[in-house]
């Protein structure tokens, strides 16, 4: 009697875990992409070198680290009228690179007395080439590729920016 109850046992126990292996099996998850929405954190002028103004755009603004390093990468697309601002602590060299970035920017580096300096246009998506800022900037603008030209923007236009 022991060694039928023990065999009950084993098949019981075998029983049960291919049960739960097969409604594991059944049950696997779909895993769905994670959507990064646009956050406006702000608001930012983009101003001719005589104060005209060029354009009014909403920002995200990358000012730590993590935002910094990320910038718009994982991102489908970003409107025509919304930019993200990264903050640098100090004007410095800065290079850009687009990997995991879906879509084509126009990458403008901006001086500390926010003037635009340098510009990299059509940044093609997911390329890992450097694009530098080529002068010391301490902040870099991100706009959709192809609407520097589109607005005639030029080195020596500037910005003003708040916060929300």
């Amino acid at each position: 009697m022991k060694k039928s109850a023990f065999k009950l046992i084993i098949i019981l126990t075998l029983s049960a875990f291919c049960f739960q292996f097969q409604a594991c099996k059944d049950d696997q998850k779909t895993v769905k992409p994670v959507v990064v929405e646009f956050k406006k954190e702000g608001e930012l002028i983009l101003k001719t070198a005589n104060d005209s103004i060029i354009k009014n755009l909403d920002i995200e603004i990358a000012d730590d680290e993590y935002q910094t390093q990320t910038g718009l990468m994982y991102r489908d697309s970003m409107g025509q009228n919304q930019a993200m601002l990264f903050v640098f602590p100090e004007e410095d060299y800065h290079a850009f690179y687009m990997k995991n970035t879906k879509f084509s920017l126009d990458i403008i580096y901006i001086d500390a007395d926010n003037n635009i300096v340098s510009f990299q246009k059509n940044a093609q998506p997911y390329s890992e080439t450097s694009l530098p800022s080529n002068v010391p900037a301490k902040y870099v603008l991100e706009i959709n590729g192809g609407l520097a030209d589109q607005w005639g923007l030029k080195v020596g236009d500037k910005i003003e920016y708040t916060r929300n």
